[in-house]
């Protein structure tokens, strides 16, 4: 059975016809193919070998109709061409401008309607440039944000809605900020307040009501401070904690950086 991936169609279903197409002197010195390496393809991945191996052409399909194609376009065209392309209607045609642009030319697309171009547009630009972002209705773009930031920029996202983005900046914020968070809503930002936080700050956390953060605590914390842990009522955490009372192995004091 035949499917339109196995024909030549252009982006509005019409058959591919190379006699007519103004490239033909490229097809007889091999520099594209049927099938496999067109800009009148529908399919992206032809449209893209077309213009890798004919880059010097991609400044006259910029303002292609089809938005695949000025997208590849973009990828391949000199960058004088491409600041227009950040107002296009198509977010991959304005992303794959922008990836390429000076950051300050693109910093207007951190407030871009769809949440790709702004995920894409955090993952480039740094620090005080991402400050504006953090209050983003895509927790998704915040997450990227709480792990590429400075650390020390992080405040906005300690109370974050999301328990994934506080998880993150758990695992990034200053030493001295953890305690403030050990007593987070959920379980997995205070195991990672646990992981960080050195021995003798643990005891707080000693009676938590989630049995992983109580395994972290018997772990690290001092053998004097124990405590009810050797009798918790989660089987793991009371080895654990029967070990170091018992004098056996211990993990490392210091939690991760």
């Amino acid at each position: 059975m035949t499917t339109d991936i196995d024909e030549a169609l252009d982006w509005q279903g019409r058959q591919i016809d190379c006699a007519a197409c103004e490239h033909a002197e490229l097809l007889a010195a091999g520099r594209c193919r049927l099938k496999h390496a067109c800009v009148h393809d529908r399919y992206a991945r032809r449209i893209d070998r077309f213009f890798g191996w004919n880059g010097d052409l991609a400044n006259r399909y910029v303002a292609h109709p089809h938005f695949e194609v000025r997208a590849i376009a973009a990828k391949y065209a000199s960058i004088f061409l491409l600041p227009p392309l950040l107002d296009d209607a198509e977010e991959t045609v304005r992303w794959n401008a922008a990836r390429r642009l000076p950051k300050r030319q693109v910093l207007r697309l951190r407030f871009d309607p769809h949440r790709e171009v702004r995920i894409r547009i955090a993952s480039i630009i740094d620090d005080a440039d991402l400050i504006p972002m953090m209050t983003d209705q895509d927790y998704y773009v915040r997450l990227v944000i709480a792990k590429r930031i400075d650390p020390r920029l992080l405040g906005a996202l300690v109370d974050d809605v999301e328990s994934e983005v506080r998880r993150v900046v758990a695992q990034r914020v200053p030493r001295d900020w953890l305690l403030g968070m050990a007593g987070d809503g959920h379980a997995v930002v205070r195991l990672e307040v646990a992981r960080r936080l050195a021995p003798a700050l643990l005891a707080r956390l000693r009676f938590d009501s989630d049995w992983r953060v109580r395994h972290e605590v018997a772990s690290r914390i001092a053998p004097t401070e124990i405590g009810e842990l050797a009798d918790d009522e989660d089987e793991l955490v009371r080895e654990t904690a029967r070990s170091r009372l018992a004098g056996g192995p211990e993990r490392s004091k210091e939690g991760p950086r």
